[in-house]
This record gives C-alpha cells, sequence and structure tokens, in this order.
C-alpha cells in the first residue's frame, strides 16, 4: 500500500519544490532582449525599465540589443529561450506587424510568446520640410492628391511601424505618397531636415528641437488627443475620424513561463509605471504611461495582428 503511495507523494513533492522555485524568483540575472539597435526610444524606455525592474526583483536586469531583421532576430532568441522568466522581450508593434506582414517567421507571435505588460506608447508625429508648399496636415492630403506618388516621404526601413501607418492612413485618405525606406530612423530624419525627402512620421522626443528651430513643420499627430507638447498641432483623427496609431513598448516571454513568474514581472512593471520618478521622466521624453497587464497586452497583439493582416492583404505589401 505504501508503494502505491509513493509515486503520488513524489509528484506533490515535485510540485511544491517547482512551487517554491517561482515563488523565490528571480534568483539570477535577467536578460531583457531589445530586437533594435541602442539609442532609440525603445532603448531608452528598455533600460529606463531594466533598471527599475532590478530594484524591484532584487536582480540585475540587463539589457541585451539583437537587432535585425526588423526585430525578427530578437524576437526569435526570445521565442526559442527556456521558459522560465530569465530571458524576456522588450518589443513595440513589429512584434505584430511581422506576424502580418512577412511571409514566414522562424517562431509562432502568437502561440510562442507571451505578452507581459505594455510599459507606455509614443503617438508618431507627421513632420514635413519647410521648402514645401503646405504648412498644415490638410494642406499635406490636397498636394499629395494632386500629386499622386510624387512627395516623399522617408521611413526607418519596409515593414516598421512608420511605413506601415502611412499606408493605413493613405487608404484611409485616399491618397498616394513615396514610401523611401532607410538603414534606420536617424538617417531617414537626417534626410528630411536636409530636404532630400518632404516627409517622415516620426515622434516628439527626436522632432521637437527641429520644431523649434523651425527646420521643420509639424503637421499632425497620430494620437486621438493632442500632445500636450504641440497643443496647436492637430491629432490626424480631426480629419480621419477614429485614426489613431502608436508605438507602443512592452514586455514579452517565452509562452510556457509559469503563470507566477508572468505575475510577479506585471506586478513589478505595473507599479514601475505607476511611480511619479518614472512617469515623470516619461513625461519629458514624450512616452504616455500605459502599465497593463497580461490580459489587456493579449488583447492588443490580437487585434493589431488582425488589423495589420487586413491591410496587408488590401495593399499586397510583403516584408521580407
Amino acid at each position: 500500500m505504501r508503494k502505491r503511495h509513493l509515486p503520488a507523494l513524489l509528484i506533490l513533492l515535485v510540485l511544491s519544490v517547482a512551487t517554491a522555485a517561482r515563488a523565490d524568483y528571480p534568483e539570477r540575472p535577467i536578460r531583457l532582449v531589445v530586437p533594435f539597435p541602442p539609442g532609440g526610444v525603445t532603448d531608452v524606455v528598455a533600460r529606463l525599465m531594466a533598471e527599475r525592474l532590478g530594484a524591484e526583483l532584487g536582480q540585475t536586469v540587463i539589457v541585451d540589443n539583437k537587432a535585425g531583421a526588423g526585430g525578427v532576430i530578437g524576437s526569435d532568441i526570445v521565442a526559442k529561450a527556456p521558459a522560465d522568466g530569465y530571458t524576456l522581450l522588450f518589443t513595440t508593434p513589429n512584434h505584430t506587424i511581422n506576424a502580418a506582414f512577412r511571409t514566414a517567421l522562424p517562431y509562432d507571435t502568437e502561440k510562442d510568446l507571451r505578452p507581459v505588460s505594455v510599459a507606455g506608447r509614443v503617438p508618431m508625429l507627421l513632420v514635413s520640410h519647410p521648402s514645401q508648399s503646405f504648412t498644415t496636415f490638410q494642406g499635406f492630403i490636397t498636394a499629395a492628391k494632386a500629386n499622386p506618388g510624387k512627395l516623399n516621404i522617408s521611413s526607418a526601413g519596409n515593414g516598421t511601424l512608420p511605413h506601415i501607418t502611412m499606408e493605413m492612413m493613405m487608404m484611409r485618405a485616399g491618397m498616394q505618397v513615396t514610401n523611401v525606406p532607410y538603414r534606420g530612423a536617424a538617417p531617414a530624419l537626417a534626410d528630411l531636415v536636409a530636404g532630400q525627402v518632404q516627409l517622415k512620421l516620426d515622434n516628439y522626443t527626436t522632432s521637437s528641437q527641429f520644431i523649434s528651430d523651425r527646420r521643420l513643420n509639424a503637421l499632425a499627430v497620430t494620437s486621438l488627443k493632442r500632445l500636450k507638447q504641440l497643443p496647436d498641432v492637430p491629432t490626424m483623427a480631426e480629419s480621419l475620424p477614429g485614426f489613431e496609431g502608436y508605438l507602443w513598448m512592452g514586455i514579452v516571454a517565452p509562452a510556457n513561463t509559469p503563470e507566477p513568474v508572468i505575475a510577479k514581472l506585471a506586478a513589478a512593471a505595473q507599479r514601475i509605471v505607476g511611480s511619479p520618478e518614472v512617469q515623470a521622466r516619461f513625461d519629458k521624453d514624450g512616452v504616455e504611461p500605459v502599465g497593463n497587464g497580461p490580459d489587456a497586452f493579449h488583447t492588443l497583439v490580437g487585434r493589431e495582428i488582425a488589423q495589420w493582416r487586413e491591410l496587408a492583404r488590401s495593399t499586397k505589401i510583403t516584408v521580407d
């Protein structure tokens, strides 16, 4: 009789040890993979979150930039990592864009990766070179409709959020401009300031000084509300009702990461984003704090993938 009960006791013992191990998480440093180069707003927010997560969890959180293929390389590393909470991803809408526009991925975005929490989001800002005749968003739409494909808009590359958002906006507005892809946002912005292209979907953080110096004109923002930093700049939704787009930045884990670990990470992220110090830093950089949980983040991912897949079908755009 005792022998028959032994396996059950062993199972209970293993489960109790595993539960205790998860309760003690983390017991060693955590790797936070950022699938983009250092220096951009995503990297800045990732490093801020990593520093604060380390303090919250009592372990060092190391940022590891693994750029390439529009975020695919870094995402694949995390998708294939052990599901123990020690390798995490800090990603953006490229996470959902790649799932919709790339013909093949080495991982399944929805099955292999688990959303944890969105830290913050940044609305995009449409800026133009002052040599152009238009200085307003409506003026831009009028010029684009009168000259289909003749206006050039720079982007950080095919399949990036600004490129895809502009494609969506063109469909809504019934116009056509030409995407000029660059190897990153910095050279795309530099050529706009130099007048080599006419437009760019950027963000407040990197465009603000050029706007202040009148080297760029701010035409519209992609948030539903006007930016408090630029109260005179209209939203795109004022001309295209309901139109919005954000560069969100959030933590993602391998899919089978234990629920207690996911919950602990999400709670820590929410405390960080809710702190006055982080909110003040976000405000300075034009980042809107979010701090949601796994369920809300999961809903966002599903909604965006469906939205982008519909756009991919309509435009016949693929990104490889």
